[in-house]
């Protein structure tokens, strides 16, 4: 079952890493899941677009298998390591005939092929990018607008060290958004005002929005490249998202702690002139219908 369904299904979203930073696990994790980011989309066609390879694209890997799908799009945000860091556990790589397009920008940092290679590099791991049976493609998209299929995809340039890209998707009238490690309120090399935010995820039907910090941890972590949920749930209310997800949850927060930051973003929709806005803390395995 889907958690969020509105009207005839376009994309179904599935996430499969939700945490920022680094795995954790422990029983005050187990709600909202340990594993780094990594979403899934199926496109009304059954394509398979990947975003980002955190730790999740390990058991999402299982399942392709599993499936015996052997085509992907993947695209990266940017390139630190919670981001990249379970590629080399993606196991349709090392079969021969999987093919996948890597979309995304390295800006100043090299390409795209360098930047995913560096995730098997020895003495780190013990298989060498070289090693691996799949035949890759790459795809630079720093700013323009592109097409997968039946989905329209435009890149947004984040506020965030290293520069990086959130994106939007487009099926048959239905509008996912999804814009990770963004600071809302400071302006890295690259990065946007609030107000092209807020345009950039107007109407959106699905809005997942970096909302690792609460209010007391921003102070000394400023410029880090990260949001405030209330920054977060402000540009979802003022963009007149219809679904608004919290996402890249602090390594260290607990489910009972995710659980207070969603009860109070509740209270401060229920003050506001947008009380119908769907509000929740996304976790891992939550499959999202639009």
């Amino acid at each position: 079952m889907s958690d969020f369904v509105q009207g005839k299904f376009a994309m179904i979203i599935k996430c499969w890493g939700t945490r920022g930073s680094i795995p954790v696990s422990g029983r005050e994790y187990l709600k909202y899941g340990g594993d780094t980011t990594c979403i899934e989309i199926r496109s009304k066609k059954d394509d398979v677009i990947i975003i980002d390879t955190g730790s999740g694209i390990r058991e999402l890997g299982k399942k392709m298998l599993m499936e015996k799908r052997d085509k992907f799009t993947i695209l990266f945000t940017h390139f630190h390591w919670d981001h990249i860091m379970g590629f080399p556990f993606f196991r349709p790589i090392y079969n021969e005939g999987t093919m996948i397009d890597f979309y995304g920008c390295a800006f100043d940092q090299g390409s795209i092929e360098e930047m995913i290679s560096k995730t098997m590099v020895s003495p780190h791991f013990p298989v060498n990018f070289n090693e691996v049976k799949a035949a890759f493609s790459y795809v630079t998209v720093c700013s323009r607008s592109f097409q997968i299929n039946t989905i329209a995809v435009t890149p947004i340039m984040l506020s965030h060290p290293n520069m990086g890209l959130g994106y939007k998707f487009v099926e048959d009238g239905k509008t996912f958004v999804f814009i990770t490690d963004n600071e809302l309120t400071y302006k890295h090399p690259g990065g946007l005002d609030f107000e092209d935010y807020r345009a950039f995820a107007s109407d959106a039907d699905l809005l997942l929005h970096d909302s690792e910090y609460i209010g007391e941890e921003y102070e000394a972590k400023k410029t880090w490249g990260h949001s405030i949920y209330n920054d977060a749930l402000r540009l979802a209310m003022e963009s007149g998202a219809k679904g608004f997800g919290l996402c890249h949850h602090n390594q260290n927060r607990t489910d009972d702690e995710q659980d207070a930051i969603v009860a109070d973003c509740h209270r401060i929709i229920a003050g506001g002139k947008r009380p119908s806005l769907n509000c929740f803390a996304v976790y891992q395995g939550m499959e999202i219908a639009l």
